[in-house]
């Protein structure tokens, strides 16, 4: 089944086989895509999806130096070459679309100013990537930073927010990305109006779950009337602690997500499974009670191997099956997978900035080119 073809919304992709997001901070200076990049995700464009690494959809939505955005013309025009290069191998990819929220620091926000988020609440012992004396991606040269403490939202900037996503979706589309992929996952800005934790509001945008889900119900539906809701996914991490993302009672929360994106009618919805050594197991019920509530396409990501990923398809609840860090090592990952070839190991001191090296120079098996 892994190698089935697919129609993901109105696409047809060639495999299940998914790209899920990776930062790998290499965007040139002003947040642009470049050349290399656009070589990088061509080399891996046999995958049947390929999602971006997330771009940040304002400035205020940057939370870590180097990383693409989708709000400038001349991103616009940086992106394009990497559609370009992905489409003429035959590849299909979406676009991220990042606001980090609170999880950033003051020297990435305009003018200096705090980050950004629900509520004025820090993630204690949560660092930031941030270049070392202003140096750019080539140099490889950052630090981690406790993030900087951020100051709660106005209803007049979450609305704000909604229309840089909306227009953030216009361009990926302009760029000539076959869809977006919101991220609402991972303790960034949709998930903190999500979590009980980090959303102690008492407008209409906290207290209820209703109500802490009314950010992402606006900015789905705001998407989706943009750019149609056959071009849209969220990603979720229900069970993740990652950035400080802390929610009482995360089934009740996420299921009832779940149910809006439905309502919408988005083309998919992206789970990433905690994946860290000891991490909570998403029980198989719970995934069950996505795929009963959910009638679009259900991708799960988070330390898959081919047995897994066969299991997963064969018991429904899952449609399509992401790969990530096994990506950044094997650029011709499915066909490794399919053909039970051995696969390289990444490097990971070259996850973050810097050159080609650890980042295109990964050799095909047998010297195979794509």
């Amino acid at each position: 089944m892994l190698f089935d073809q697919y129609t993901l919304g109105t696409i047809d992709i060639k495999n299940r086989i998914v790209m899920p997001p990776m930062t790998r901070s290499r965007a040139a200076r002003g947040e642009i895509a470049t050349d290399l990049m656009a070589h990088y995700y061509a080399q891996r464009s046999t995958a049947g999806l390929i999602i971006s690494e997330g771009s940040q959809i304002s400035r205020q939505g940057q939370g870590y130096a180097w990383t693409p955005g989708l709000f400038t013309e001349e991103q616009i025009i940086g992106w394009k070459k990497v559609t370009a290069a992905i489409h003429k191998k035959g590849g299909k990819i979406f676009a991220q679309l990042w606001h980090v929220g609170r999880i950033s620091h003051h020297s990435l926000q305009p003018n200096g100013e705090a980050p950004v988020a629900p509520s004025a609440i820090s993630a204690e012992g949560v660092k930031v990537f941030l270049a070392k004396n202003g140096k750019e991606a080539l140099s490889g040269e950052g630090e981690m930073v406790q993030h900087s403490h951020p100051r709660a939202l106005t209803i007049d900037e979450i609305k704000q927010i909604i229309s840089d996503y909306t227009q953030a979706a216009r361009n990926a589309i302009e760029a000539g990305f076959d869809g977006v992929e919101l991220h609402g996952a991972n303790g960034y800005l949709i998930e903190q109006f999500m979590d009980s934790e980090t959303n102690k509001r008492t407008d209409i945008y906290g207290g209820s779950l209703e109500n802490r889900l009314r950010f992402l119900k606006e900015v789905v539906t705001a998407v989706a009337a943009a750019v149609g809701k056959e071009r849209v996914g969220v990603r979720q991490a229900p069970l993740t602690t990652l950035m400080g993302a802390i929610d009482a009672h995360p089934e009740e929360t996420y299921i009832a997500a779940a149910k809006i994106l439905n309502e919408v009618g988005i083309a998919y919805i992206h789970i990433a499974e905690a994946d860290w050594e000891n991490a909570p197991v998403m029980a198989e019920s719970f995934k069950e009670a996505y795929r009963n509530t959910f009638s679009g396409t259900l991708i799960y990501s988070g330390k898959y191997t081919k047995e897994r990923a066969e299991e997963a398809l064969h018991k429904g609840w899952a449609d399509l099956i992401g790969f990530g860090r096994p990506f950044i090592a094997n650029p011709d990952l499915p066909m490794r997978i399919q053909n039970d070839w051995p696969l390289n190991e990444p490097d990971r001191s070259t996850f973050f900035g810097g050159t080609a090296k650890g980042y295109t120079d990964y050799p095909f098996y047998k010297n195979d080119n794509v």
